[in-house]
């Protein structure tokens, strides 16, 4: 974003949501009474088939351009319109494109707003949307409402009332509204997932979620990048600001919105310490990166009891030296998996009483049949490390586009969406009150208990 956008961020996207999404926030005043449906619910949604699928991008920096190339690389897709505020980002993008052979896209760069003359497009099926977190909702409720499926960068929303947004606009209008989970396409939490399926770890009744990254390289984004908004949100919240990387698999394995649903929170942040050192060690006295209060403490703790009696542990820590992890724990009656380092232990399989680290073996009977299917695809491309995080990303997009082309519903969908990323605020509430029991909106307005779980799609 350009400096002048970064200066007027909040109050602009707050006039925005104000002025596009007024969707009668009264009828919410209790957080787990859901509010009367205007619309016909999408569980299961299916939509008319798209034999070609015509992309329009909103976002076009690091996220967008990585998502632009990955989708060039599938088969029956078009990539029709582009959208950025910054003319440099958009110049590279619509260049990224034509120097393949293909037509040049649509481009709108015309300003914050430029994405609206863009969704109301008729060669535009669906929108990818990469931008900053407090333009997910507003950016994807224009595309629903202009008949568009929206597909959204992580987290879908920021609040809860945004969540309810996402959910009232997806069943009004009939269209997908998926929050881009990428970390549900991993291999190994495909693979946990079918385990998992098919009761290789015995009832489940416990899992742990996590997203534990140093991004304090962010604090030095001063004229573009993430850090140029992102670090804002470590000024004004102090909760778990980043929930669904550990939490979207884990929701998976446990069926949440499809047998099970998650009731009720109670959340706790330690001291804020990590950002305070590290702009004390890189920027001078009087820095605006010094002089800044960061609210959110270091290390945010949430338990999350679930409908059927389930808990689910789920932290947040971006600020401090640690290695990556995303924990990835699920534990059952006869047995467990836990990530980083990755390591399982099952009652009568496991020699010992000790982990098993060696997951060859496991892959070689577990794997799952979408990542096996979509390996082989991958295996054909450019060996030119345009496909990221280690293939997910991959997956998870070829397996958008399947859906969308033969009329499935989506393995994520709008009620997953809001719940991943209602924990957010939620936490944010629970630490204000001094860990404070919050309830969790049932977003699916009571389906979740009659929803079949997601199969073994393949």
């Amino acid at each position: 974003m350009p400096a002048s956008t970064r200066r007027d961020f909040l109050k602009t996207v707050t006039t925005a949501s104000v002025a596009t999404l007024a969707l009668g926030s009264a009828a919410r005043a209790a957080e787990g009474a859901p509010p009367h449906a205007k619309g016909r619910s999408v569980v299961g949604l299916r939509a008319p088939r798209i034999d070609t699928v015509r992309w329009g991008f909103i976002g076009l920096g690091g996220r967008g351009s990585e998502t632009l190339r990955e989708t060039m690389l599938l088969e029956h897709c078009e990539i029709t319109a582009l959208c950025d505020n910054y003319g440099p980002a958009l110049a590279e993008a619509v260049a990224t494109v034509t120097k393949t052979g293909r037509s040049a896209p649509a481009a709108f760069g015309d300003g914050d707003e430029a994405f609206r003359k863009m969704v109301e497009r008729s060669d535009i099926d669906a929108v990818f949307i990469c931008t900053p977190w407090r333009w997910h909702v507003p950016m994807a409720v224009a595309a629903m409402r202009a008949g568009k499926h929206a597909f959204i960068e992580v987290p879908a929303a920021v609040t809860i009332e945004e969540c309810w947004q996402l959910v009232d606009t997806a069943e009004e209008t009939q269209r997908h509204c998926m929050m881009m989970e990428n970390c549900c396409y991993g291999r190994e939490e495909l693979m946990l997932l079918r385990m998992c399926r098919e009761g290789v770890f015995g009832e489940l009744f416990h899992g742990e979620a996590s997203y534990l990254h140093d991004l304090r390289w962010q604090l030095k984004e001063l004229e573009r990048g993430e850090g140029t908004w992102r670090i804002r949100e470590h000024e004004i919240r102090n909760g778990n600001l980043y929930p669904t990387h550990g939490l979207g698999p884990v929701a998976q394995y446990l069926s949440i919105n499809r047998g099970d649903r998650f009731a009720r929170l109670v959340s706790m942040s330690s001291q804020s310490l990590g950002l305070q050192e590290a702009v004390a060690k890189d920027f001078p006295a009087g820095h605006p990166r010094r002089t800044a209060n960061y609210v959110c403490g270091d290390m945010n703790t949430s338990i999350v009891k679930t409908a059927r009696g389930r808990t689910i542990v789920v932290q947040h820590d971006t600020t401090n030296a640690r290695p990556y992890s995303r924990t990835n724990l699920v534990q059952g009656t006869r047995g467990l998996f836990a990530g980083y380092p990755s390591r399982i232990y099952l009652e009568g399989r496991n020699k010992t009483e000790a982990w098993d680290t060696d997951l060859a073996k496991w892959f070689a009977e577990f794997d799952h049949p979408l990542w096996k299917k979509v390996a082989d695809v991958a295996a054909k491309l450019p060996k030119d490390g345009t496909v990221s995080h280690g293939g997910m990303d991959f997956v998870m997009r070829w397996r958008i586009v399947q859906c969308l082309r033969e009329g499935l519903p989506l393995d994520q969908d709008v009620y997953d969406a809001a719940a991943w990323s209602c924990i957010s605020e939620l936490s944010e509430k629970s630490v204000a009150g001094g860990g404070a029991p919050m309830e969790v909106p049932d977003f699916t307005r009571g389906a979740w208990e009659t929803t079949a779980p997601l199969g073994i799609v393949t």
